[in-house]
């Protein structure tokens, strides 16, 4: 062998000895390294969301953006009825409605308080109205009077969704910070404190007749999240 390719061969072994001491070999077991250049992927949230559905007026093209372009929290149980009623209404945006049931959930609450018979008729269903009317007679007559302000609603999930004929009903768990007195005929304080903050939680059922014209979601039904705990509406179950 010529005296030249022996000392190539040496210098490539000594290469490849100093090499594997530096870097060593890999077996399998080793953890991948993360690719700096890489985008951070989002942190994951364990609380079920809504994906887009089909039939939503807000659903994005997968082509063009695969994530979904909203997030509303929603039960596992109520994404096949949400399905159900969006493929048949199709101007169906669930953004909107849940957009539209926290306004409504405020407007609601606060009418109540001030007795605002007109507003209340124009958001409930005819079913459920006399609930809040014989509430408001019973507090007409003991002379009572009912402060309530919705400060904000933190938290507000679709719990449950179906459609029932023509008729769509879709189950809201509100989270929300009130500030509620109820003062005596006498104006003594006879419930809650007009400088501290408390949570409200409600949960409420809209409905809609989605072949009617007619866009609002009425509220149908009202309970507290706990048994006894809804003192701020009347209870309809």
């Amino acid at each position: 062998m010529p005296a030249d390719l022996l000392i190539y061969g040496l210098v490539a072994a000594g290469l490849v000895f100093w090499l594997r001491n530096i870097l060593g070999t890999r077996h399998g077991e080793e953890r991948e390294r993360p690719n700096p250049l890489k985008p951070a992927e989002p942190k994951k949230d364990d609380t079920p969301y809504l994906a887009p559905i089909e039939g939503s007026a807000t659903r994005e093209k997968e082509s063009e953006n695969p994530a979904p372009a909203y997030k509303v929290f929603a039960a596992p149980r109520a994404q096949e009825g949400l399905s159900q009623i969006a493929q048949t209404d199709r101007g169906f945006d669930i953004n909107h409605f849940i957009t539209g049931a926290k306004d409504a959930f405020a407007i609601i609450v606060e009418a109540f308080a001030q007795k605002d018979r007109q507003t209340l008729r124009d958001l409930l269903t005819p079913a459920l109205y006399p609930v809040f009317e014989q509430a408001l007679i019973a507090r007409d007559h003991s002379g009572q009077a009912l402060h309530t302000e919705i400060h904000a609603i933190r938290r507000a999930e679709i719990v449950e969704a179906r459609l029932q004929g023509r008729n769509a009903f879709i189950t809201v768990k509100f989270v929300a910070d009130e500030t509620l007195v109820l003062r005596d005929a006498q104006g003594n304080i006879l419930e809650g404190n007009p400088d501290r903050v408390s949570e409200m939680r409600d949960i409420w059922t809209f409905t809609r007749d989605i072949k009617a014209r007619d866009p609002r979601w009425l509220l149908a039904e009202t309970r507290g999240d706990f048994e006894g705990d809804n003192k701020t509406l009347p209870n309809s179950v």
